[in-house]
């Protein structure tokens, strides 16, 4: 077992991956001799070379595109997006080339790439290095969507997305990149998608949350714990496909329910799965799903931690469904 962070997981599974497949190839705004702005693709450029570990110019559009080109014809990149905020030139790209040449080729073309991109706050990065744009993802038909929250799942998890035949975006929660450690094995391994994680079981009430929000979600859950309540805590890990089955057996069990996400309240992930539960769920819910989400506005500069949920903001809402 090694102790690693969120960021040497990436790495260690973008290494894993190349020397097992020559098609793997890295790119993106300073990948290569800079190792990336967080340091994930540090050490590669030295060990694969330029041909495999591709400085680009300052274009999302072309980083994408290029990538799209490069899957058609056999590679698998893994294009590096500085700050999930800077996707939105090669949007396009992604969601109407990548996410749909399967469908518009009948099966003859696939793209398995995948788009890495550090997202939310926590960085003080304002509203241009702050975003969680997932939801523009979760909707485009032909996207897979994974947001890991601890090493072990980056690691796995990346190199699953590295294998798919299919774009892969996968969202690293920047503000945990160095502030969570964790032993992960030695030996390779992997992680299938559309498997939740139950990080804490209860039977009082569930917290449904992925990406940066489960450190505060197990926080609170903690904290509820002191009361005389047990919350159990589910970290979807992935959102396409995102494990309904763990879900709503957890929401049937405690009869009430949280979704906690970071991204803005307003058309959320959040909204989907407090959806899917008020659908599925009915007649067995003592209160109506909450949602604890970031706002409908810009992210701020200072103080950004505010704009996430908070322990304080999930345990008043921990309260409201108690109180019904």
């Amino acid at each position: 077992m090694a102790t690693m962070t969120i960021v040497q997981a990436v790495k260690r599974a973008l290494d894993e991956e190349m020397a097992r497949d020559e098609r793997v190839v890295v790119l993106g705004e300073d990948v290569g001799k800079r190792g990336g702005v967080f340091l994930a693709t540090e050490g590669l450029y030295q060990k694969y070379g330029p041909d495999r570990v591709i400085d680009t110019p300052l274009s999302e559009a072309a980083i994408i595109g290029a990538a799209v080109g490069m899957a058609v014809h056999g590679l698998r990149p893994v294009a590096e997006i500085q700050f999930a905020d800077y996707v939105f030139p090669g949007f396009d790209q992604l969601v109407s080339q990548a996410a749909k040449i399967r469908y518009r080729s009948g099966g003859q073309f696939q793209a398995p790439m995948v788009v890495r991109m550090p997202s939310g706050g926590g960085v003080k990065g304002g509203h241009h290095h702050s975003q969680s744009p997932e939801t523009h993802f979760a909707h485009t038909a032909g996207l897979k969507v994974v947001v890991p929250s601890t090493p072990y799942d980056a690691l796995g998890l990346l190199k699953t997305a590295i294998r798919d035949d299919d774009p892969v975006v996968f969202m690293e929660p920047k503000r945990l990149y160095r502030s969570i450690k964790e032993e992960v094995p030695d030996e390779e391994y992997t992680l299938p998608f559309g498997e939740a994680a139950i990080r804490r079981a209860g039977s009082d009430l569930t917290m449904i949350t992925y990406g940066g929000p489960t450190v505060e979600s197990l926080k609170a859950a903690e904290e509820l714990e002191k009361v005389g309540v047990q919350a159990e805590v589910i970290d979807l890990r992935t959102l396409v496909p995102w494990d309904k089955e763990t879900v709503l057996n957890s929401v049937a069990k405690t009869g009430r329910a949280l979704v906690i996400a970071e991204a803005p309240r307003m058309a959320s992930f959040a909204s989907e799965v407090a959806a899917t539960i008020a659908e599925e769920l009915l007649d067995q819910l003592l209160a109506p799903p909450i949602r604890v989400t970031g706002f409908d506005t810009p992210y701020p500069y200072i103080p950004d931690r505010l704009y996430m949920p908070t322990v304080t903001r999930i345990l008043n809402a921990a309260k409201k469904a108690l109180e019904y």
